[in-house]
């Protein structure tokens, strides 16, 4: 991984091998960012992404594995309890086209990824909220 920051953006290169929501939590607790927004695109080669169940309040994911297209990622980082909160989302193409995604629990590179995370001058702290058994925003 490297990165540059630039005013309130950090552009953000992931390598082969790297985990992508791993990888931007290093750069969140390492610069002290407390509140920032995700963008990007790349090629992984394992995704886990899913979806949160609002019944049950149970996630329910699926791994794709082999040459993946990151059509786009994003997201937010922000804390809880004070410590660095990643929530990120990600849809990725396999090579017939075919687009899934949802909740990211976790992108491996197999090529790059090529991210940009935007700094927001401020905190947004979140909540655990007992009606949707989600962790909420709290101002």
């Amino acid at each position: 991984m490297d990165y540059r920051k630039f005013e309130n953006q950090y552009v953000i290169r992931l390598d082969r091998g790297e985990e992508i929501a791993e990888s931007l939590k290093f750069v969140a607790e390492k610069e002290k960012i407390k509140l920032a927004y995700l963008t990007g695109i790349g090629a992984a080669g394992k995704v886990t992404a899913g979806v949160f169940d609002t019944k049950e309040k149970v996630f329910k994911g699926h791994t794709w594995e082999g040459d993946l297209e990151i059509v786009s990622i994003g997201g937010n980082i922000n804390t809880m309890n004070g410590e660095t909160y990643a929530h990120f989302h990600i849809s990725a193409a396999d090579e017939q086209g075919n687009v899934f995604g949802g909740h990211l629990q976790e992108a491996v590179i197999s090529g790059t990824g090529e991210l940009v995370l935007t700094e927001i001058n401020g905190t947004v702290d979140r909540k655990f909220d007992e009606e949707t058994g989600l962790n909420l925003f709290e101002f």
